[in-house]
């Protein structure tokens, strides 16, 4: 991911108010998952699991605190428990900021599943999401993200398109 990528998304969270962050480690967000981690105001989780985290990102805010869940796309799949009862059940949302594994041009053989399920697993658990592709479209979608997400009181999930996931000199599938 190029520098200028990372550097907004962290100045997209801070605009969003967003100071709590979870992760499970992810290739394409590694570089903003280290930052964070040198960013002050801001407490940084590593978990075992998407559910852990989203979990973890509930009770942040819960406790009055905005936050976020970094994960790959595939974890939710493995956070749809936790996200429905939290959301759908008793209207505690999660932000989510995720990469999209299995857009056009991704490589790896088994990215493309990622793809495939990711919008409609979204839609099934009533998320609302958006996929940015250009420089220009994270910060306003970062940071309005927490904004919908306390007014709808519903889960919110940002995705990461390949074209801002992938620095342009490493293969796309790494």
């Amino acid at each position: 991911m190029r520098p200028e990528v990372v550097e907004e998304v962290i100045a997209a969270l801070r605009e969003g108010g967003v100071s709590f962050a979870c992760y499970l480690p992810d290739s394409w967000l590694a570089a903003i998952e280290r930052r964070l981690h040198d960013e002050p105001g801001f407490t940084v989780v590593p978990v075992v699991n998407e559910g852990e985290g989203v979990a973890m990102c509930a009770g942040a805010w819960l406790g009055g605190k905005r936050s976020v869940m970094l994960m790959e796309n595939s974890g939710v799949r493995m956070a749809c428990e936790e996200l429905a009862r939290l959301g759908t059940s008793n209207g505690v949302p999660v932000f989510m900021i995720m990469p999209y594994r299995g857009d056009i041009g991704d490589t790896p053989n088994w990215s493309p599943g990622h793809g495939w399920t990711m919008e409609g697993v979204l839609e099934a658990l009533r998320v609302r999401y958006r996929i940015i592709r250009r420089f220009d479209e994270i910060r306003p979608a970062i940071a309005g993200a927490p904004r919908s997400q306390m007014a709808g009181r519903q889960h919110v999930a940002i995705i990461l398109g390949i074209e801002l996931c992938t620095d342009g000199t490493s293969e796309v599938g790494g």
